[in-house]
């Protein structure tokens, strides 16, 4: 059966640090109508209902009540999309999004032994217990495994924000909803001692961009596959700063030794051709920040990638790509 793409844009960056990124899937849209001739000009532009007031947050877990608010309304729509036959690809403008994206999944598939590819520069592996910022930007692995890290906790928290991030971990009223075994995570290099601490526990494995170039990609992406191979569905979350900054300054928290942008293109056409992945989201792209609109040409070209692998899984194309606004 056909695979329908669904465009989801989520214009959110209060999980960021440094915002910006909320604008990020616009900026590409434009992009792709002026530069491109592409269908995503043809998208309609999307907005994000957030609440009145910023609600709730702390020094441990900034903005956390909007924050759910936000990722129980993308776990929805997600969800929705699924359940209609659709193959997601989500714009999102930070990676606390992520959550509400992994929890629609299970949602619209509460059986399925999800797997998740994981292609960051960082681990976002913390908890309010462990964060050395508040961002919840850092959080949506440890909420999506329901990891609250307490061997490894440097503050206490206060009732309140236990409560959100108890409800944080609980999106679809489903945790944990992945398994820290079916973690891979590509281009890894930047991370605090308490998230190693989990990645070493867990023995989360990390193909970094050095492998990636000595092994092959296509030997790699073979071997992550393998790895995942008891995994019914697969899920792949792209953080922009993945990429080497040398190439790519568009995004909040870049760091050297990154995928060079036409690895990251090719990686990422080989693991959207594979029939399981079920969704992929990119994230963290900040247009504020592409100062020359570099990172803005590498992040569409990694999205046509991925909708020209998707339209190809089964050697026949599909015209059309439907968007959703969350």
């Amino acid at each position: 059966m056909d695979n329908n793409i669904e465009l989801i844009e989520v214009l959110s960056d209060l999980g960021a640090g440094i915002h910006g990124s909320g604008f990020g899937s616009a900026a590409i849209r434009r992009l792709a109508g002026t530069q491109y001739n592409s269908d995503f000009s043809r998208l309609g532009r999307s907005t994000i209902y957030k609440p009145v007031s910023d609600g709730f947050g702390s020094y441990c877990a900034k903005n956390i009540e909007s924050v759910l608010k936000i990722n129980r309304s993308i776990s929805n729509v997600v969800c929705a999309s699924i359940n209609k036959g659709n193959s997601p690809i989500i714009i999102s403008g930070d990676h606390s999004n992520a959550a509400g994206t992994i929890a629609g999944i299970k949602m619209a598939k509460p059986n399925s032994v999800l797997g998740v590819i994981w292609i960051d520069a960082h681990a976002d592996l913390h908890s309010p217990y462990t964060t050395p910022s508040g961002n919840m930007h850092g959080m949506p692995l440890a909420a999506s495994i329901a990891e609250d890290n307490a061997e490894s906790a440097v503050r206490e928290i206060d009732s309140v924000t236990s409560f959100f991030w108890r409800e944080f971990k609980n999106i679809g009223n489903i945790s944990p909803k992945i398994q820290p075994q079916n973690i891979v995570y590509i281009s890894l290099r930047d991370y605090e001692d308490e998230e190693y601490h989990l990645i070493r526990k867990r023995g989360i494995i990390n193909y970094d961009a050095g492998f990636l170039i000595n092994k092959g990609i296509e030997n790699v992406v073979n071997r992550i596959f393998d790895q995942l191979e008891h995994c019914t569905d697969i899920y792949i979350s792209f953080d922009v700063d993945c990429l080497d900054p040398l190439f790519s300054k568009g995004t909040g928290l870049p760091v050297q030794g990154g995928l060079l942008p036409g690895d990251a293109e090719l990686l990422t056409g080989m693991l959207l051709g594979k029939p399981r992945v079920i969704c992929m989201e990119v994230t963290e792209y900040n247009p504020f920040l592409d100062i020359d609109k570099r990172t803005a040409g590498i992040v569409y070209n990694i999205l046509e990638k991925g909708v020209w692998a998707i339209n190809n899984r089964s050697l026949e194309l599909r015209e059309n790509c439907n968007i959703c606004y969350v």
